[in-house]
Parts: C-alpha cells; structure tokens; sequence
C-alpha cells in the first residue's frame, strides 16, 4: 500500500490465502510494526465492492454475523434476508457467541432489537431461534399429529428448536401422519417472511451445505448478480463447508442444465 498506487493483486492473494485467525495475527503483527489499524489502512486504499470483501475477510467470524445482523435491523427498513441465513443456519454455540459479542459491541440485546423491528409469528419464530431452545422429543413427536396449519404456535416453537436430529424424527412422522413433506404444508399455508424462514429453519435441519448452496444459486442465476449474499456467504463458510456447498452446487446447477436440456 506504499508508493504509487495500490497492489491489489497482492493484497487479495496474501489475504484470502490465510484463515482468520491468520489474519488476525497479520493485523495484530501491522499494529506492532507501523502503529496503525491494518483494517483502516485498507479502507483509506480501497474502494467498492473489493473493499467490503477486504474488510469482511479482516473481521473475525462472531463479530461479522454480529455486524451483519447490527446492520439488518438498524436503519430505515429491515433485511430479513440476512435475519433468516444467520438464525436460521447457525449452531446453538454460535447463536449464544454472536449474542455475547452484539451486545458488547453495540450496546443493545439482540432479541431485542429484533423483536422490535419484527412482528406476528415471523418474529416470534425469530426470538425462538435466538433462544436456543430444545423441546423434549415426545413433545416433537406430538407436533405430527395434525396438518401444519392446524397449530401454527406449536408448529414455529418445534421448529425453533435447533436439534437436527429431532427435527429430522418429527418430519419423518409428519409425513407418516399427513400424507406430504413439511415443506410443502409450510409453501401451502404460510407466505412472506414467515414461508422463508420456516423453509430454512427445515432446509438447515436437512442439509446446511445445500442451503447455501441453493443461496448461492439464486445469487448468481437471475439478471445482475446478489453481490451482498455472494459475498456474505463465502465469507462466512469459507472455513466451515465452502467444499460441502461447492459439491452441493454442482449438483443444483447440473440439473438445472438438464432440465433445460430437456
């Protein structure tokens, strides 16, 4: 970043070949040898949608979902995108962590704040989610005996809980019961935020790699790109399942070929 011009080539391959943590001690190692904040260094060399990325890349993984979710509720108007990929996907540790550091940095609850910017039982599912709840398994099974709309309540506290394997066992004995996947009653009888949340809280609980990679999917497949989700998804499992969601990519854009093939 010294003399004429910035090196950006450089900058990119000597950060994006590191972890995070390996970052941070590039960052730590800066502020020793020059006295500066390596982050707003870069941001006075960089610009646009390079720049986001840098500093995404520059920020540790609880601190960025903590940031992404700051900035998904504050402001005019609420990005439920980024409410429904974060509670949705992330492990009950995880949730507790981005809870801790939101409140640290920010200086407000995150339930909170959410609960306030949300409403009806897309904002209470929400709320759920951030509680990290785990229902008994009798009371899972329970849930299977009438269609989903029969009790919504019921249906949204069930699927707040973050138990994958208990919410495998009690899809399986919906489907036994009712005769059709829980996807399919959610797309028959919710809408909006509600049916998008619901249908991760389920697509997590199935298969996270193939949540994100159909995000991923629909980032890139329509006229202009989702610059924001592409990167916020890569950023964010670039260490945990980048491999996982490729293959599960693969798979989503090989039969979309074929059906246009077709």
């Amino acid at each position: 970043m010294k003399g004429i011009g910035t090196d950006e080539d450089a900058i990119l391959m000597v950060l994006s070949a590191r972890s995070n943590d390996q970052r941070q001690q590039i960052k730590a190692a800066y502020k020793k040898a020059y006295g500066k904040d390596l982050v707003s260094a870069l941001k006075s060399e960089l610009g646009g949608l390079f720049e986001n990325l840098i500093v995404a890349l520059m920020t540790p993984p609880v601190l960025y979902d903590a940031t992404l979710l700051h900035k998904a509720v504050k402001g005019a108007g609420t990005d439920d995108q980024v409410l429904i990929e974060i509670l949705a996907s992330r492990t009950g540790d995880q949730i507790k962590d981005i809870s801790k550091v939101y409140k640290k940095e920010f200086g407000g609850k995150l339930e909170k704040d959410i609960s306030s910017d949300t409403g009806g039982s897309y904002g209470r599912l929400l709320v759920i989610l951030l509680q990290v709840c785990a229902l008994p398994l009798q009371d899972l099974y329970a849930a299977g005996e009438g269609k989903f709309g029969t009790d919504e309540e019921k249906f949204i506290t069930i699927l707040g809980n973050r138990s994958s394997e208990h919410l495998q066992k009690v899809f399986d004995a919906y489907k036994k019961i009712s005769g059709s996947d829980i996807e399919d009653s959610i797309k028959g009888e919710t809408t909006g935020n509600l049916e998008d949340l619901l249908l991760a809280v389920v697509k997590c609980a199935r298969n996270v790699p193939g949540f994100f990679a159909e995000s991923l999917y629909n980032s890139m497949r329509r006229a202009g790109t989702d610059d924001d989700t592409l990167m916020r998804i890569m950023v964010s499992r670039s260490e945990v399942d980048m491999l996982d969601i490729r293959a599960n990519f693969k798979k989503i854009n090989s039969s979309f070929v074929s059906n246009v093939s077709e």
